[in-house]
Protein backbone atom coordinates (compact mmCIF):
# COMPACT_ATOMS: atom_id res chain seq x y z
CA UNK A 1 0.00 0.00 0.00
CA UNK A 2 1.09 3.93 -0.46
CA UNK A 3 -0.68 7.11 -0.04
CA UNK A 4 -0.86 9.39 -2.54
CA UNK A 5 2.19 11.95 -2.47
CA UNK A 6 0.56 14.36 0.24
CA UNK A 7 3.34 17.08 -1.30
CA UNK A 8 2.09 19.97 -2.85
CA UNK A 9 3.25 21.48 -6.27
CA UNK A 10 3.28 24.89 -7.07
CA UNK A 11 1.69 25.72 -4.26
CA UNK A 12 -1.55 23.46 -5.08
CA UNK A 13 -2.92 22.11 -1.94
CA UNK A 14 -3.75 18.56 -2.87
CA UNK A 15 -6.09 17.92 0.39
CA UNK A 16 -8.34 20.12 -0.14
CA UNK A 17 -10.77 20.39 -3.44
CA UNK A 18 -13.24 23.56 -3.78
CA UNK A 19 -15.45 24.29 -6.45
CA UNK A 20 -18.22 27.15 -6.82
CA UNK A 21 -20.86 26.97 -9.36
CA UNK A 22 -24.28 29.19 -9.80
CA UNK A 23 -27.39 27.60 -10.10
CA UNK A 24 -30.41 28.73 -12.14
CA UNK A 25 -32.88 27.17 -9.35
CA UNK A 26 -34.14 28.29 -6.11
CA UNK A 27 -32.23 26.81 -2.78
CA UNK A 28 -34.52 24.49 -1.47
CA UNK A 29 -34.56 22.77 -5.40
CA UNK A 30 -31.06 22.44 -5.08
CA UNK A 31 -31.18 20.86 -1.57
CA UNK A 32 -33.47 18.09 -2.91
CA UNK A 33 -31.32 17.72 -5.71
CA UNK A 34 -28.46 16.85 -2.74
CA UNK A 35 -30.48 15.17 -0.41
CA UNK A 36 -33.39 13.24 -1.81
CA UNK A 37 -33.22 9.17 -2.99
CA UNK A 38 -34.27 9.84 -6.32
CA UNK A 39 -32.27 12.51 -7.51
CA UNK A 40 -29.00 11.54 -6.01
CA UNK A 41 -29.65 8.23 -7.88
CA UNK A 42 -29.62 10.38 -11.34
CA UNK A 43 -26.65 12.98 -10.91
CA UNK A 44 -24.30 10.73 -8.77
CA UNK A 45 -25.05 7.28 -9.63
CA UNK A 46 -26.92 4.91 -11.85
CA UNK A 47 -30.30 6.33 -11.92
CA UNK A 48 -32.06 3.91 -9.19
CA UNK A 49 -32.44 6.35 -6.18
CA UNK A 50 -29.83 6.03 -3.41
CA UNK A 51 -31.04 4.91 0.00
CA UNK A 52 -30.37 7.89 2.18
CA UNK A 53 -31.18 8.45 6.26
CA UNK A 54 -30.85 11.83 6.15
CA UNK A 55 -29.42 12.85 9.59
CA UNK A 56 -26.30 12.98 11.54
CA UNK A 57 -24.38 9.37 11.46
CA UNK A 58 -27.31 8.41 8.65
CA UNK A 59 -25.82 6.09 5.95
CA UNK A 60 -26.88 7.58 2.22
CA UNK A 61 -25.32 4.67 -0.28
CA UNK A 62 -24.10 6.07 -3.26
CA UNK A 63 -23.55 3.84 -6.06
CA UNK A 64 -20.94 4.72 -8.71
CA UNK A 65 -21.21 2.02 -11.09
CA UNK A 66 -17.80 -0.03 -12.28
CA UNK A 67 -16.08 2.08 -9.28
CA UNK A 68 -18.17 0.15 -6.86
CA UNK A 69 -21.13 0.68 -3.76
CA UNK A 70 -20.08 3.42 -1.34
CA UNK A 71 -21.97 3.56 2.09
CA UNK A 72 -21.13 7.45 2.90
CA UNK A 73 -21.92 8.48 6.66
CA UNK A 74 -23.88 11.75 7.25
CA UNK A 75 -22.20 14.36 9.08
CA UNK A 76 -24.53 17.05 9.36
CA UNK A 77 -27.83 18.43 8.09
CA UNK A 78 -28.84 22.21 7.77
CA UNK A 79 -31.56 21.89 5.51
CA UNK A 80 -31.60 23.95 3.01
CA UNK A 81 -27.57 25.45 3.58
CA UNK A 82 -25.47 23.12 4.46
CA UNK A 83 -25.05 18.69 4.29
CA UNK A 84 -21.91 16.99 4.85
CA UNK A 85 -21.02 13.46 4.47
CA UNK A 86 -17.81 11.00 5.05
CA UNK A 87 -16.69 9.09 1.36
CA UNK A 88 -14.79 6.19 1.95
CA UNK A 89 -13.76 6.25 -1.44
CA UNK A 90 -10.74 4.16 -1.89
CA UNK A 91 -12.29 0.98 0.21
CA UNK A 92 -16.18 0.14 -1.63
CA UNK A 93 -18.01 -1.53 0.22
CA UNK A 94 -16.96 0.04 3.85
CA UNK A 95 -19.02 2.52 5.76
CA UNK A 96 -17.24 5.76 5.95
CA UNK A 97 -15.54 6.78 9.32
CA UNK A 98 -13.07 9.37 10.03
CA UNK A 99 -9.52 7.59 9.36
CA UNK A 100 -10.65 6.11 5.91
CA UNK A 101 -12.83 8.61 4.55
CA UNK A 102 -12.82 12.41 3.39
CA UNK A 103 -15.16 14.56 4.00
CA UNK A 104 -17.65 16.35 1.75
CA UNK A 105 -19.42 19.28 2.35
CA UNK A 106 -22.18 21.20 0.23
CA UNK A 107 -22.97 24.76 0.99
CA UNK A 108 -26.21 26.10 -0.56
CA UNK A 109 -26.20 30.14 -0.33
CA UNK A 110 -29.64 32.15 -2.10
CA UNK A 111 -28.11 34.18 -5.16
CA UNK A 112 -30.57 36.50 -6.70
CA UNK A 113 -33.92 33.89 -8.04
CA UNK A 114 -30.80 30.90 -7.89
CA UNK A 115 -28.49 29.73 -5.76
CA UNK A 116 -24.68 28.96 -5.17
CA UNK A 117 -23.40 26.25 -4.86
CA UNK A 118 -20.16 25.35 -3.03
CA UNK A 119 -18.60 21.43 -2.83
CA UNK A 120 -15.48 21.35 -0.94
CA UNK A 121 -13.44 17.70 -0.54
CA UNK A 122 -11.23 17.47 2.39
CA UNK A 123 -9.20 15.09 4.58
CA UNK A 124 -6.64 12.91 1.34
CA UNK A 125 -3.83 13.59 3.27
CA UNK A 126 -5.26 11.51 6.29
CA UNK A 127 -5.98 8.52 4.37
CA UNK A 128 -4.14 5.82 3.21
CA UNK A 129 -4.87 4.81 -0.52
CA UNK A 130 -4.02 1.72 -1.75
CA UNK A 131 -2.07 1.88 -5.06
CA UNK A 132 -4.79 0.21 -7.59
CA UNK A 133 -7.31 2.45 -5.91
CA UNK A 134 -5.29 5.99 -6.88
CA UNK A 135 -6.67 5.99 -10.34
CA UNK A 136 -10.33 6.75 -8.91
CA UNK A 137 -10.08 7.47 -5.06
CA UNK A 138 -6.92 9.61 -5.30
CA UNK A 139 -7.17 13.62 -5.28
CA UNK A 140 -6.22 13.94 -9.06
CA UNK A 141 -9.58 11.98 -9.83
CA UNK A 142 -11.73 13.77 -7.49
CA UNK A 143 -10.33 17.24 -8.57
CA UNK A 144 -11.46 16.09 -12.15
CA UNK A 145 -14.61 14.58 -11.09
CA UNK A 146 -16.29 17.42 -8.77
CA UNK A 147 -15.75 19.62 -11.49
CA UNK A 148 -17.96 17.60 -13.44
CA UNK A 149 -20.33 16.67 -10.69
CA UNK A 150 -20.80 20.16 -9.90
CA UNK A 151 -22.17 20.73 -13.57
CA UNK A 152 -24.44 17.60 -13.20
CA UNK A 153 -26.02 19.10 -10.38
CA UNK A 154 -26.33 22.71 -12.16
CA UNK A 155 -27.84 20.80 -15.36
CA UNK A 156 -29.86 18.82 -13.17
CA UNK A 157 -31.69 20.81 -10.92
CA UNK A 158 -31.77 23.46 -13.62
CA UNK A 159 -33.67 20.78 -15.43
CA UNK A 160 -36.10 20.10 -13.03
CA UNK A 161 -37.10 23.97 -12.20
CA UNK A 162 -37.61 24.75 -15.71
Amino acid sequence: MSTQSAHATGGEDRNRIDREISIAAPVERVWAVLTEPEHVGSWFGQGEPAPIDLRPGGIMRLDHGEYGQFPTTIVKVDPPHYFSYRWASAHPGEVAVEGNSTLVEFTLTPEGDGTRLRVVETGFEEIVIPEERIPTAGYDSHSAGWSGQAENIKQYAERLAA
